[in-house]
C-alpha cells in the first residue's frame, strides 16, 4: 500500500540534486527488481559497495561515486550491514562482511585520486563506529539506519561523524580543512533541523503537496473499501475500552469547555488541513486509543474519537471508577508520548502546560508560536 512512497522519494532526491545515496535492506522491502527498475527511471546515484547479486557475484549497485568538487576529488561508498535480513530479495542478493570491503574500497578510491572520502552508513550507530575506528582513509561519515539526533557531530580516531536522526528534519553540515595538497587535517559537524527560517523551494514544495494529496486520497479510499467489508462483522471488544470525550462532559462540562479552548481540540482537524490524515505515525498523537482495543480505528467507524480528547491524558474512560478513587496524574512524560524531540523540538511543558490544564473559567491566552508550527500540525 505504501510502495509508492518508494518513488516519490527517489523523484524528490534527484530534484535535490543528490550526488549519492546509501541503500540498507529497506531499500529491498519491494524487491531487487522494484529497486532495479525505480533506479533505472529515475537516474538516481545509489552506492553500496559490499551488496552482491548471488548467481553473477556481481555488485547489485555502483560501489562508490568519485565527485570533483573544485580542486578536490571527492570518494563516497556506501555500506550496509550484513547481519540484516534481505527481505524478498534474501535469495538473490548477498551481503558481504562490511569491514574487509571497507579497506578494499578506501585503497581502491585513493588509486583512483580521491584525497577525501566519505562513508555513507548503513551500518546503525555502533557497528558504523566500530567501523571507522578499525579503517583507516575514511574522512567523514554519516551514519544511517536508526541512529540517534547528535547536533554536535564526533571525531572517532581521524573520521568525522554525523549523526543527523531520521525522518528528514533535520540537515548534518560536515566541513573538513585541506592541506596544500588537499588532504584533510581537520573537521567538524553540525546538524541543523529544518525550521520556518530556511526558506522552500517552490518546485519541491509543489512536488511534495501533489504527492501527499494524492497519496492520501488513496489511502482513504482503501480505507473505505477496508471499512465496508468489516461492517456487519460482530466486534470482539475487550471489556475496557475508550468512550470519547462526549461522555466524559457529561459529569465534567467545565473541564470539556476548557478544553475545547485548546489546540487538542483541533489535533484532528490541522492533521486533515495537512493531509497527513492516513498516514499513521502521525495518526496515533491527533487520536484517542490508536491501534488499541477499543480506540481509534478510521472517521467512517470512530469519528468521537478523533482529536486530542480527555481519555488521552487521563486514561481509559471505562477504567473511570478504577482511576477517580486515585487520580492518575498527568505529568510532562504524558506529553512526551506525543511531544517528542523529533516532532516538537521546541516543546517546552512549563510554557505549555497552564494553555491546556483545567484551572479557572476554561479560557486561556492565545499560545505563542512554535519554530515548528510553519510545518507541523497544530496538534503537535
Amino acid at each position: 500500500m505504501h510502495q509508492d512512497l518508494a518513488w516519490f522519494l527517489m523523484d524528490a532526491m534527484k530534484v535535490m540534486g543528490t550526488d549519492a545515496v546509501g541503500v540498507s535492506e529497506r531499500e529491498l522491502r519491494f524487491g531487487m527488481s522494484y529497486l532495479k527498475a525505480q533506479q533505472k527511471r529515475v537516474q538516481l546515484p545509489m552506492v553500496c559497495a559490499n551488496l552482491y547479486v548471488k548467481k553473477t557475484s556481481k555488485p547489485l549497485l555502483a560501489p562508490y561515486v568519485l565527485k570533483q568538487v573544485g580542486t578536490v576529488k571527492v570518494g563516497i561508498f556506501g555500506l550496509m550491514s550484513n547481519a540484516v535480513d534481505l527481505g524478498p530479495s534474501r535469495d538473490s542478493l548477498r551481503v558481504e562482511e562490511p569491514s574487509a570491503v571497507a579497506k578494499r574500497t578506501v585503497a581502491e578510491l585513493r588509486r583512483k585520486g580521491a584525497t577525501v572520502v566519505v562513508l555513507l552508513s548503513q551500518l546503525g550507530k555502533v557497528e558504523g563506529e566500530d567501523l571507522v575506528t578499525a579503517v583507516d582513509g575514511i574522512d567523514a561519515v554519516i551514519l544511517g539506519r536508526s541512529v540517534p539526533l547528535l547536533q554536535k557531530g564526533r571525531l572517532i580516531k581521524a573520521t568525522v561523524a554525523c549523526y543527523g536522526g531520521e525522518q528528514g528534519q533535520y540537515v548534518g553540515r560536515t566541513l573538513l580543512t585541506l592541506d596544500a595538497r588537499r588532504k584533510m587535517t581537520t573537521g567538524e559537524n553540525e546538524t541543523f533541523i529544518l525550521g520556518p527560517e530556511i526558506p522552500e523551494k517552490k518546485e519541491m514544495a509543489a512536488l511534495v503537496k501533489g504527492f501527499t494529496d494524492s497519496f492520501n486520497e488513496k489511502l482513504q479510499k482503501l480505507q473505505k473499501e477496508k471499512a465496508a467489508k468489516e461492517t456487519g462483522k460482530a466486534v470482539q471488544g475487550a471489556p475496557e475500552h475508550f468512550l470519547g470525550g462526549e461522555i466524559c462532559a457529561r459529569c465534567h462540562p467545565a473541564e470539556s469547555a476548557q478544553w475545547k479552548t485548546t489546540k487538542h481540540a483541533q489535533a484532528w482537524e490541522t492533521l486533515v488541513a495537512a493531509k497527513q490524515d492516513t498516514v499513521a505515525s502521525c495518526v496515533g498523537c491527533h487520536v484517542v486509543g490508536f491501534r488499541q482495543a477499543g480506540g481509534f480505528k478510521d472517521l467512517e467507524s470512530s469519528k468521537e474519537l478523533a482529536g486530542v480528547q480527555c481519555e488521552s491524558c487521563h486514561g481509559m474512560g471505562s477504567a473511570h471508577e478504577a482511576f477517580s478513587a486515585a487520580p492518575r496524574r498527568v505529568t510532562e512524560l504524558t506529553c512526551l508520548t506525543c511531544h517528542t524531540k523529533e516532532v516538537s523540538p521546541g516543546f517546552n511543558y512549563a510554557l505549555y502546560e497552564p494553555h491546556i490544564n483545567h484551572k479557572g473559567t476554561g479560557t486561556r491566552q492565545p499560545l505563542p508560536g512554535s519554530p515548528m508550527r510553519k510545518y507541523l500540525p497544530a496538534g503537535k
